[in-house]
């Protein structure tokens, strides 16, 4: 983890990505658009979400100096996304995180 976890993203399952960059494509709409999930974690929380699925005692978080150029938020507006191409994300953090975790697990033998 770079710095003390503090700062924020957002997480989009690979689905609801492609889903709405293919809504995108598909539309008329030729401006730039947010395509991605608006809610926001801190990087710690997220990190303690992933040590929880994993649920390995060996598992831990190795921390990082914080890049001076690293944003302390990322929370995209998609609004336009929500009225233009009728799309929002559908798997909420927790259960893409989970196939996410499902998938590496059987790819990765």
């Amino acid at each position: 983890m770079f710095g003390d976890g503090s700062q924020t993203r957002s997480f989009c399952y690979v689905d609801d990505l492609v889903e709405g960059i293919y809504r995108l494509l598909l539309s008329d709409y030729d401006q730039p658009m947010n395509i991605g999930n608006p809610e926001e974690i801190t990087v710690m929380e997220f990190a303690k979400e992933i040590l929880a699925l994993v649920n390995n005692p060996k598992a831990h978080i190795i921390y990082n100096p914080l890049p001076t150029d690293d944003p302390k938020q990322r929370k995209p507006d998609i609004t336009k996304a929500r009225n233009i191409l009728g799309w929002e994300p559908k798997f909420n953090r927790e259960e893409g995180l989970r196939l996410t975790y499902e998938y590496f697990k059987k790819a990765v033998k």
